[in-house]
């Protein structure tokens, strides 16, 4: 059984809602200082709440370049040293019927794959500083396998995938892990505007406990549930049958003429 991440010093970005959110409520009660950050100052504010000696709030929008000075300047004050950080900050949007709306691209990719490296940038200084640090980014099973609609936000997931195996790759003579987080469907006020099916859906709370876990071993990906992750992952390998049996199934598309 894991013993769980206690008396570490942790960011974690995205915590207003969701995944995010589940994860500070669970590791700050492990003896953790946990610095939380998001776009929504009231959430943060009530989070605090919570354990005001323990938790430190950082409001921001991580795909804002301008403020990224103050942020680095606002952690530097809050700690000398990251021990682990968990960037769960992200958005998700669909292109229905092909449309390639270049400015909804834009913002997938700001708020998935820009504001990661803009976290990175700003914790790297501080991850440097501990003995074993960690970055984990909140990827997605999407990125395994090519779903309709979801152009957008799962190539911003590919991008945050092969920009953390760089990451893993130069930084292999350090002592950084570096751990790309992919799970399938989780209850959060994103996938709630969903108009599918969404198999095996869990909740918050579960994905959480499903990350520490997998944070508290050694492994670079953690992947849940399996009883998606690995039918994703073998079709992911035997494409043929993804594009044969899978997507014309799930695909909105039926003309390329825009009426």
């Amino acid at each position: 059984m894991t013993q769980g991440i206690r008396d570490k010093t942790l960011w974690i970005t995205g915590a207003s809602s969701g995944i995010g959110r589940a994860l500070v409520l669970r590791l700050v009660q492990q003896n953790n200082f946990v610095i939380v950050s998001g776009r929504r100052l009231d959430a943060l504010v009530e989070l605090q709440k919570i354990a005001p000696h323990r938790l430190r709030t950082l409001n921001c929008d991580l795909s804002d370049d301008a403020v990224m000075p103050g942020v680095a300047r606002q952690l530097a004050n809050f700690t000398d040293h990251l021990d682990m950080v968990i960037a769960c900050a992200g958005t998700c949007e669909y292109d229905d019927e092909l449309q390639l709306d270049v400015a909804m691209y834009r913002r997938v990719f700001d708020g998935n794959f820009f504001a990661l490296i803009n976290t990175l940038h700003c914790a790297l200084p501080l991850l440097a500083e501990s003995r074993s640090p960690v970055f984990a980014a909140l990827g997605s099973l999407s990125a395994v396998v090519p779903f309709p609609r979801a152009e957008a936000y799962g190539s911003s997931k590919a991008a945050l995938a092969y920009f953390l195996e760089s990451v893993r790759a130069d930084s292999s003579l350090t002592p950084l892990r570096v751990v790309n987080i992919r799970p399938g469907f989780v209850d959060t006020r994103l996938t709630q505007r969903n108009d599918f099916a969404m198999p095996f859906l869990m909740t918050p709370d579960q994905a959480a406990e499903c990350i520490e876990n997998g944070l508290c071993g050694s492994g670079h990906t953690i992947d849940f549930p399996r009883r998606l992750s690995w039918p994703l992952r073998f079709l992911g390998l035997f494409r043929s049958i993804w594009f044969r049996f899978c997507a014309p199934k799930m695909t909105r598309v039926r003309s390329l003429r825009k009426d």
